[in-house]
């Protein structure tokens, strides 16, 4: 028999932790650079105002419109502030997340602690999951449906949705709405993260479900407490009448609670007694998650990544634009410390626009017949994917957005930024924006310099996590050094690598050698950082 689980119930007050910082935005140097696509996906976070000031010019990051924040508290808002590594040097997930599952009766006060742990953790990446996105397609008339049995949630997609989330993709949640009693036709997407709160009345009444779960938490609430608060739940959120809803809680909530969700108390690792008021069941919660976070922490090992492919040969998906005097002229120009900002831009965008026109000679294209003006029949050849997708790595690669333009008719764009904690030495992923339905296309993913290849491979696990084909993914820069294209392609071996030079070595700061200096610095005349990179991949703007 099955030990019984821990209760605790002490009331102390509860401490405040930190506020999370903001990502700085920058600057726009061209309307051009600007964000496009309005129904695009976004993680939660928001970004502070842009300064007018425009002397001294300093090194900044995008500035695009997002979400609201993950969650606010009357103490705090937490952000979105950066997620490390989820993935390690085989491109592969290392651990999954946490998963806590949260159950306990209809308006027991369940979200509530749930959001009581999100802030207590002072975690960056927690996703919040509500049981109440799974109800199934059923139009409940006259509160004859009964919302509190197991029939009622589709556990096929909660299980997958759980998986997904586990092992660090994005998920689509439908939305139901409770006025309709139906889904909308609108989704919400979720990315994976450090810890995943699932709560729910059913949390504990599946066995697959159960065991996605690390840690099981019942909130015990009074039942004449759990009937006031779904009174004013459903009166004042759901459009219901009294009448109405306490006719259906004497039908089908009470009875629902005592078959199905109570006996599942037992087989919780915890029971939360008074809910929200029970601060101390929440601080050992807590520090129980800490700990499991602390023994699961992937490190991010920048020497071992730097030694691991030195003297192999260069990848066969490897691709560098044929060295014609033309191209290695231009490369003279933008590698000389003293070319001025506008020549450097010139000859940075000629580049550029070699890069697309070379990258695009790599998708597929099947035979096709056309008819001339003359009347003649002409084969030839047509694009034989669905759409092409621009991703740019902020704040350099959306330097390269322009040409990919001009060559891409209709080219839809998304961003991601990626900066290096300098505590950790860890590539952190600060935002995301890309398109809806990115699956089915080609990915063109650009960066102008890549060193290290450590926000190149964080760039190509999100696109993987969001469903794109590796081999739909074409990683572009102008510039790479050997170590970012064998780290790369060790990782990811089918992603086709495409760039315009590939120097031999990095130096101790991970600078590529000779290389081309800082190219955001360069290309929008912002200030270097001392002892700063070369690329953005490893520049902290914090």
């Amino acid at each position: 028999m099955a030990a019984p689980p821990a209760r605790a119930d002490a009331d102390p007050s509860p401490t405040s932790p930190p506020t999370a910082r903001d990502t700085p935005g920058r600057q726009a140097e061209k309307s051009e650079t600007a964000c496009e696509d309005r129904n695009a996906e976004s993680l939660d976070r928001l970004l502070p105002p842009v300064g007018t000031g425009r002397s001294p010019r300093k090194r900044t990051t995008s500035q695009c419109k997002s979400e609201p924040p993950l969650l606010r508290t009357s103490k705090r808002t937490i952000y979105t502030a950066g997620r490390p590594p989820w993935y390690n040097e085989h491109g592969t997930q290392s651990k999954e997340a946490f998963a806590i599952g949260l159950g306990g009766g209809s308006a027991s006060g369940k979200t509530t602690v749930a959001r009581m742990i999100i802030e207590a953790l002072d975690v960056p990446w927690v996703v919040l999951l509500s049981m109440d996105s799974f109800y199934k397609q059923e139009q409940a008339a006259h509160n004859n449906f009964n919302f509190d049995h197991p029939d009622a949630f589709d556990f096929d997609l909660i299980i997958s949705t759980l998986k997904k989330l586990k092992q660090g993709k994005s998920v689509k949640v439908p939305i139901y709405d409770f006025t309709t009693h139906s889904r909308k036709k609108d989704w919400k997407t979720l990315y994976g993260a450090n810890v995943i709160i699932f709560e729910g009345i059913m949390a504990f009444a599946d066995k697959t479900l159960l065991e996605l779960l690390d840690m099981k938490i019942f909130v015990d609430t009074d039942s004449d407490i759990r009937l006031v608060r779904r009174l004013r739940r459903d009166i004042s959120e759901r459009g219901r009448d009294i009448e109405g809803v306490i006719k259906q809680y004497n039908k089908f909530v009470k009875p629902s609670f005592d078959q199905y969700i109570q006996p599942t108390m037992r087989l919780a690792d915890i029971v939360v007694p008074r809910g929200s008021g029970n601060t101390v069941a929440i601080d050992l919660i807590v520090q129980h998650v800490h700990s499991q976070l602390e023994e699961r922490k992937l490190r991010w090992d920048m020497a071992a990544l730097a030694s691991a492919h030195q003297c192999h040969p260069l990848p066969r998906t490897l691709s560098v634009l044929k060295s014609t005097p033309q191209v290695r002229g231009m490369h003279t120009i933008i590698r000389d410390k003293e070319t001025s900002r506008d020549e450097f831009i010139f000859y940075s965008k000629r580049l550029m626009r070699l890069l697309i026109e070379h990258a695009l000679s790599f998708l597929p294209f099947q035979d096709c017949v056309v008819q001339t003006p003359q009347g003649q029949d002409y084969a030839g050849k047509c694009y034989a994917g669905k759409q092409i997708t621009g991703v740019s790595i902020l704040r350099a690669g959306e330097t390269m957005e322009p040409a990919l333009r001009a060559v891409c008719k209709d080219v839809r764009i998304g961003t991601i930024l990626i900066q290096t904690n300098q505590l950790t030495g860890e590539p952190e992923l600060h935002y995301l924006r890309l398109p809806k339905d990115i699956s089915d296309d080609h990915v063109i993913l650009m960066d102008c310099t890549v060193s290290t290849g450590a926000a190149a491979m964080m760039a190509v696990r999100v696109l993987l996590d969001h469903d794109v084909p590796e081999d739909k993914i074409f990683l572009l820069s102008l510039l790479m050094a050997e170590m970012g294209v064998h780290s790369v392609a060790y990782a990811f071996p089918r992603v086709r690598i495409i760039t315009t030079a590939v120097d031999k070595r990095v130096n101790d700061l991970f600078r590529i050698i000779p290389g081309i200096g800082n190219f955001g610095d360069r290309y929008f005349g912002t200030d270097a950082v001392p002892d700063g990179s070369d690329e953005e991949e490893v520049a902290y703007t914090g």
